[in-house]
C-alpha cells in the first residue's frame, strides 16, 4: 500500500539553531544549511534534494542517515563499520521529524562508500555465523564480483525489500540511462508496497518519477521545483535541441 501523510515513516527536518554559535566553518558554511532553519517535509513517497556540486546535498543525506541510526558510508540500521571517519557533524544540528509508522526494512545507499559497503559484507560473511550470510539478501553474488553498476542494482533488486524507507545519495553514479530507467521501474515497485525514498541525484531521468517532491538547492536558496525548471532537465534539453552551437561555443573558446 502506497504511503500517505498520515503514515509516511519521516516527516520534516530542520535546524536546531541553539545549537549553533557560528556558520563560518564546514559543514554550518554550506548554502544548504542557511536555508534548513525554516522546516521542511518530506514527500510520503519520493523527496528528490538536487542541485549543483558544492550545495550540500550528499552532506544533508548523510545528516539525515546519521540522524535516523545509519552508518555514515551506508548500509542497513545493523552496520557499523568505518573505513574512514570523515562524515561532517551536521547531524548534531538536525531534527528530524518522524511519523507514527515505522519501516519494516531501511538502508543508505551512497554511491560514494559502496565498495566499503560490499567489503564489510565479506569481512562478516568469513565470520562462523548460524543464520544465512549477508550477501544472500543482495542475491547471493559477491558485490565484488560484478561490476560496478551490477553491484549497485543488486542492492536495489534483492536487498530492498518494500515497507522500508531508503535513503540514495547520487545512486545513479554506475547506472547506464537504460539502468536508470530500469531503476525507476523498481522505485515504482517499493513505493507501490509502502516505501519512502529521500534521493539525491543529479539524473534528470530519475527525477522524473510522477508527483514527487524536487527541491533544488542554489546559491541563493531552497524551492521546490517541477522536473522541466530543474538546471539539470533544462541544460540537457538544451544541449540535445542545439548541441551543434553549444559544443561551437565550448570548444571555440580560446579563439572567439
Amino acid at each position: 500500500m502506497k504511503l500517505t501523510a498520515d503514515t509516511q515513516y519521516v516527516k520534516s527536518i530542520r535546524l536546531d539553531t541553539r545549537k549553533i554559535t557560528s556558520y563560518d566553518d564546514f559543514p554550518l558554511n554550506l548554502p544548504v544549511v542557511h536555508h534548513l532553519q525554516q522546516p521542511f517535509d518530506f514527500h510520503p513517497n519520493i523527496t528528490y534534494i538536487v542541485g549543483e556540486n558544492g550545495m550540500g546535498k550528499s552532506t544533508l543525506l548523510e545528516g539525515i542517515a546519521i540522524c535516523l541510526g545509519f552508518n555514515a558510508e551506508g548500509g542497513t540500521l545493523n552496520f557499523n563499520f568505518s573505513s574512514f571517519d570523515s562524515h561532517s557533524d551536521l547531524h548534531e544540528y538536525l531534527r528530524i521529524g518522524k511519523g507514527g509508522y515505522r519501516p519494516e526494512d531501511s538502508f543508505f545507499f551512497r554511491a560514494e562508500t559502496f565498495y566499503n559497503v560490499a567489503t564489510n559484507i565479506e569481512e562478516l560473511d568469513r565470520e562462523p555465523a548460524y543464520g544465512r550470510r549477508i550477501i544472500d539478501s543482495f542475491g547471493g553474488k559477491s558485490l565484488h564480483e560484478q561490476s560496478h553498476g551490477e553491484s549497485f542494482f543488486a542492492a536495489f533488486t534483492h536487498r530492498f525489500q518494500g515497507n522500508g524507507l531508503y535513503i540514495l545519495d547520487e545512486p545513479e553514479a554506475a547506472l547506464s540511462p537504460l539502468r536508470q530507467l530500469s531503476m525507476l521501474a523498481r522505485i515504482h515497485e517499493l513505493v507501490e508496497n509502502g516505501s519512502q525514498f529521500i534521493i539525491s541525484t543529479h539524473s534528470p531521468i530519475l527525477m522524473a518519477y510522477p508527483n514527487a517532491k524536487i527541491l533544488q538547492l542554489t546559491e541563493t536558496g531552497m524551492e521546490e521545483v517541477r522536473l522541466e525548471e530543474t538546471d539539470h532537465y533544462q541544460l540537457t534539453k538544451q544541449f540535445f535541441n542545439d548541441r551543434d552551437r553549444l559544443l561551437h561555443h565550448l570548444l571555440n573558446k580560446e579563439q572567439e
